[in-house]
């Protein structure tokens, strides 16, 4: 049975409710779990007793737990919004080559100006914003769907990224050169206050702009020419948009190395639960992606305790299956 438009509303405004409830609680246990755990009703007393672990909360788990939210959320949000602008769902930051974009500006900012780390998500976002214009310069022509066209670029593309990096890691040496390779395999063990702080308004500023595109994104897919009847400025809204996931990625990056296959999952499931209105995906990639990543995080620092699990290689194991099965189901198909 189809159904209505008022049950499908609901039903999107339950899941967005369900999320909002989720986040709280996947920070929670993100906070508590690690080398050393702190039940998770226990945290209150602990910080307000002074107990041992408050130092663990307040200096470690805390900054942590509240980055892998903001870049999880910045880089579903930016996939799903990347792929309304490019009216594919086979397209997500990583996948493109942004995220090893940005590590690249990442890398090349820190291996000029080390002393300077404030410039280190510009100096990402820049990278994303050089990589996404080449790719839609190669891409356009006439053949293949721009989809299928952008992924097989974006996968050429990548090993030159990869290399570029690589080459900058054997420039600069050891012990600088070592410490560089954490953009390529992502992860969150630097997280502290400063890099929250140097990279938060970023990431959320692109994150706020871009939740407001959903009408706009919605219109888009009817076509860019049925957009534009509409009162769509569609030139603008790809540039808007674009600048927009740049600095979102850009930011994300900066902080926690390229993490892949974020942006893919998260949007394929949101548009499974909800549908395919951006108003609802925008929204909902944000809280499940952040949540996600606070569970993925945690997964990643205790699978293989003391160890960690780079967490960039933890969402391509997840996700990587998950872009295959998309890519046959709909790849093909288009």
């Amino acid at each position: 049975m189809r159904q209505k438009p008022f049950d499908t509303e609901r039903r999107r405004q339950g899941v967005l409710l369900a999320l909002a409830l989720l986040l709280p609680l996947c920070l929670l246990l993100g906070a508590s779990g690690g080398a050393y755990p702190i039940a998770p009703l226990e945290i209150p007393r602990v910080l307000k007793e002074g107990l041992e672990g408050a130092a663990v909360l307040l200096n470690i788990r805390f900054p942590r737990v509240l980055l892998a939210a903001v870049v999880g959320g910045t880089l579903a949000l930016t996939g799903a919004a990347l792929q309304g602008l490019l009216r594919t769902p086979l397209v997500e930051p990583g996948l493109l080559g942004l995220g090893l974009g940005a590590a690249a500006g990442a890398v090349l900012w820190l291996a000029w100006f080390p002393l300077v780390p404030w410039g280190l998500p510009l100096a990402a976002a820049l990278g994303v914003l050089g990589v996404l214009g080449l790719l839609l310069r190669l891409a356009a022509g006439e053949g293949a769907p721009a989809g299928v066209r952008l992924l097989l670029l974006g996968l050429l593309l990548s090993p030159i990224l990869s290399a570029l990096i690589g080459l900058v890691q054997f420039r600069v040496g050891d012990p600088q050169g070592r410490s560089l390779s954490f953009w390529t395999l992502g992860g969150l063990s630097g997280a502290s206050w400063e890099l929250l702080a140097l990279t938060a308004p970023l990431a959320l500023l692109s994150a706020l702009a871009l939740l407001g595109l959903g009408r706009a994104l919605n219109a888009l897919t009817l076509g860019e020419e049925e957009a534009y009847h509409l009162g769509v400025a569609v030139g603008a809204l790809k540039r808007w948009g674009l600048f927009l996931i740049a600095l979102g990625v850009g930011a994300a990056v900066a902080a926690a190395g390229n993490i892949a296959f974020v942006g893919l999952l998260v949007p394929w499931l949101l548009r499974a639960l909800g549908g395919a209105d951006h108003r609802f995906v925008l929204a909902g990639a944000w809280l499940l992606g952040a949540s996600l990543t606070v569970l993925a995080d945690l997964l990643a620092r205790t699978l293989f305790a003391p160890a960690e699990l780079p967490l960039g290689l933890l969402t391509t194991l997840l996700g990587g299956p998950l872009f295959l099965f998309l890519l046959v189901r709909e790849g093909w198909r288009g």
